[in-house]
């Protein structure tokens, strides 16, 4: 029982999986954004 710590929700994996969810919304803003910029040239 000695890897029972990477299984556990704590602060760090939490932080982790809250940057990876806004890295993929700033992501898919970005897209939104240049598509609509192409769209009004």
């Amino acid at each position: 029982m000695k890897d029972t710590t990477l299984f556990t929700m704590d602060n760090g994996t939490f932080i982790m999986v809250v940057v990876f969810g806004l890295v993929i919304v700033g992501l898919v803003a970005a897209v939104f954004i240049m598509m609509n910029s192409d769209k009004k040239k």
